[in-house]
């Protein structure tokens, strides 16, 4: 057997997504000796993006939520993102089959009553004050609840929490990392990406390999590597039998993938974390049009029906032709789905949103299932926080948009992971200098 390397102060990152590249570049920005595995050919994993038919295409709707830690840490890269806010004036609502704006729901003869109307008014006047927050443990369902009586009302607000969350789970979902990433993007905005996430993830890849990081694609990882009684990590063993020494490891992969990777993890938090993760999903349908038969109409969210329409390049540019991109989602709750109705479903709702759409079709992607997070903040963790370390396996890390704390949510969550993991490895290294040169 083949080990190259033999580094001690070596990390190794497994995986090459956002939160991987991001844990890659800080630790490599700090001097650190750091190599990235990525099992795919491709880095960026949920985050990059495809070429088709001349326009490019993210992998399902995504939006950039500005002033969260993803912002700072891409900031904190030297990544430059840029893009322009969705038109939320021209906002319309699907309700009943039919599409309603924003004027006519507050208008005589609407799908709310007086007393809708009314609660709807109090709703947006408190939903962003103090006393109106939500406690540490209460549910989205608890929450919209207790913010109004009007079942009308209450479908508005979970279409809006669903959105700021890419997330269907009302019973079992915590609500207040949800309304503050819901007010935030009130006050500081979001972005669709020029070039797509791709842009962003080429940034990454680019400001760590600059800093001295390794990035190899195509690498298959068979495990994790213990030594010492299984204490600690030793390195990480591939597929071909070769062994890549490191002391430290950060796994950006999924829970599952976790435990797949470390012998013994039965024994471990990685045990319990994967089975108490409850990942989330939807069913996206991207279009590339010649043309919008409808070019007024960006912007259609699904009221009684966990359904969204946007166009993107109505705010990023995404094609060197002028054609447009535009997606829509249907978000997966915890029962299964159907791909073939979720395909007619989203086409409908495009023959809707934009009736005529089939004549200026370029290109399609359909993803019946694309997971957006594998794990968020709910009621069924024993613990509000998960990570950065593994306590039983010394020099063992994880990061990822499921590895979150307290109010942390989708890249914010993967970016804020990234960073206590690589920070936690660089003061570890510092104390151990101070000791070596007092010793």
């Amino acid at each position: 057997m083949m080990a190259y390397g033999g580094q001690s102060g070596r990390t190794v990152v497994i995986g090459g997504g956002l939160a991987g590249l991001m844990a890659a570049g800080c630790l490599a920005k700090a001097g650190e000796s750091v190599v990235l595995l990525e099992r795919s050919d491709t880095l960026g994993g949920r985050g990059m993006s495809v070429r088709k038919g001349g326009a490019l295409f993210n992998l399902g709707g995504h939006a950039f939520y500005k002033g969260g830690a993803f912002d700072r840490v891409l900031t904190g890269l030297n990544v430059k993102v840029t893009g322009a806010a969705p038109p939320a004036n021209r906002v319309q609502l699907m309700w009943g089959g039919r599409l309603v704006g924003l004027p006519k729901l507050l208008a005589s003869g609407s799908c709310l009553t007086i007393q809708g109307k009314a609660s709807l008014a109090g709703l947006l006047f408190k939903i962003g004050r103090p006393s109106s927050m939500p406690d540490s443990r209460m549910t989205l369902r608890e929450y919209a609840e207790r913010m109004t009586g009007d079942p009308s009302v209450r479908h508005i607000l979970y279409a809006l929490l669903r959105t700021a969350s890419y997330t269907l789970d009302p019973d079992h979902q915590l609500a207040q990392p949800v309304v503050r990433t819901l007010l935030r993007s009130f006050k500081e905005g979001l972005l669709y990406v020029d070039g797509g996430w791709q842009q962003i993830v080429d940034q990454l890849a680019s400001a760590a390999v600059q800093s001295g990081a390794d990035l190899r694609t195509g690498q298959r990882i068979a495990e994790v590597v213990r030594g010492a009684g299984g204490e600690m990590v030793t390195g990480v063993r591939l597929q071909d039998g070769s062994i890549l020494e490191a002391d430290r490891v950060i796994m950006t992969v999924s829970p599952s993938e976790c435990v797949r990777l470390v012998p013994d993890a039965e024994q471990t938090a990685l045990r319990r974390w994967k089975e108490e993760a409850r990942s989330s999903a939807v069913a996206s349908l991207d279009l590339c049009l010649r043309k919008l038969p409808v070019p007024g109409r960006p912007f259609v969210l699904g009221i009684d029906q966990p359904l969204f329409f946007s166009n993107h390049s109505a705010s990023a540019r995404l094609s060197d032709d002028g054609s447009v991109v535009v997606h829509v989602t249907k978000y997966h709750g915890t029962e299964p789905s159907d791909p073939k109705a979720d395909e007619r479903l989203l086409e409908n709702m495009m023959d809707l949103a934009q009736p005529g759409w089939r004549k200026e079709l370029i290109a399609r992607q359909f993803l019946p299932r694309i997971t957006v997070v594998h794990d968020y903040m709910h009621t069924r963790r024993s613990q509000r926080n998960v990570g950065p370390h593994v306590p039983e396996v010394e020099g063992l890390s994880v990061a990822g948009d499921w590895a979150s704390h307290d109010d942390e949510l989708l890249a914010d969550a993967a970016a804020e992971s990234a960073i206590r993991a690589a920070d936690a490895i660089i003061a570890s290294r510092q104390a151990a200098g101070r000791l070596q040169a007092i010793g």
